[in-house]
């Protein structure tokens, strides 16, 4: 089996696209460990996670891996010293990442990066919930604190803090390679209304949808994110303005195709809201070489698209 097979097979991997596993492949070193060979000892620093493709692999703590199964990933994420000593059972075959690709994926694609996370941490709760109830609920708990940190609980969305750290991990990579990255701001038209007219409810209910719009069309291309009130993003790590362009005119078009109805009153009858929105896209290093700055293109383009009418989608 090729490698690139075998990576699909694995649970980690298993919700990524061909083109996410293609990126993960160039990140995976193969190695092999002859039977009996110590792999890493308890208490020695450790800067690599690994994944079983054949054999066994065991700890003197008494667990095992087998095919598909990964370990030594808090190493890598948190930097914490091995707990443990890990050998090959009999000769074994791994794939290795280490810590230095595991940065740059999380740096240069930040949505494979979070994929990769959250397929790790699914696994991790599902090992802990055969072993302990108690215990999966304390991992559903630090799950569910992480993903508040990085998210919006009403959009679902990304939230700014997310949005600017993966902006500022993409700028350094530069633009050697002829592709541009691309911020498009968007902002619902007269949106103060809705809540003044159908209550607060209402509001949340109409960032809720929208938000579901937007990131069903990012996809893994762009990164969605809510910034405050009813002011949304998209970042496209490595598209230009006409492909940021394009996903804001889609989210305006299918938001608009929304059918949201609310009542003005107790009683009364419920009335249609269609959604229109205005958006400003920039791009860098066109119009922007750093971060804040992109910030500033965008909005700038946002407002004149607010000033033109409303409802367009204007570039810097």
């Amino acid at each position: 089996m090729r490698a690139m097979d075998f990576i699909a097979t694995v649970p980690l991997f298993s919700a990524m696209t061909p083109l996410e596993l293609k990126a993960v492949m160039e990140t995976l070193a193969p190695r092999i460990y002859p039977a009996g060979t110590v792999i890493y000892n308890a208490g020695e620093a450790g800067f690599e996670m690994f994944v079983v493709h054949s054999g066994a692999i065991a700890t003197r703590e008494g667990r095992a891996f087998g095919p598909k199964d990964f370990f030594g990933e808090m190493a890598l994420v948190s930097g914490d010293k091995r707990n443990e000593t890990a050998f090959a059972e009999r000769d074994t075959k791994v794939f290795v990442l280490s810590g230095l690709n595991f940065q740059r994926m999380v740096w240069d694609t930040p949505m494979l990066g979070v994929k990769f996370l959250r397929a790790m941490d699914r696994i991790k709760i599902e090992r802990l919930a055969e072993a302990s109830g108690f215990l999966d609920g304390m991992v559903r708990w630090g799950e569910t604190a992480r993903r508040r940190a990085v998210t919006d609980d009403l959009s679902g969305l990304f939230n700014r803090r997310f949005l600017e750290e993966a902006i500022a991990g993409r700028l350094p990579r530069g633009f050697g390679d002829g592709k541009k990255c691309a911020l498009a701001m968007i902002d619902l038209d007269r949106f103060r209304e809705v809540n003044l007219r159908y209550g607060a409810v209402a509001g949340d209910a109409v960032i809720a949808n929208v938000g579901a719009t937007i990131q069903r069309i990012a996809g893994s291309e762009a990164i969605a994110a809510r910034l405050s009130g009813d002011e949304f993003a998209l970042f496209l790590p490595d598209g230009d303005e006409g492909r940021a362009a394009a996903l804001a005119t889609r989210v305006q078009e299918e938001t608009a195709a929304l059918w949201l109805e609310f009542k003005p009153s107790p009683g009364a009858e419920p009335e249609r809201l269609q959604i229109t929105m205005s958006a400003g896209v920039a791009v860098c290093p066109d119009q922007a070489a750093t971060r804040e700055s992109l910030f500033i293109a965008a909005d700038q383009a946002l407002y004149q698209a607010k000033e033109g009418g409303r409802n367009r989608v204007c570039l810097a």
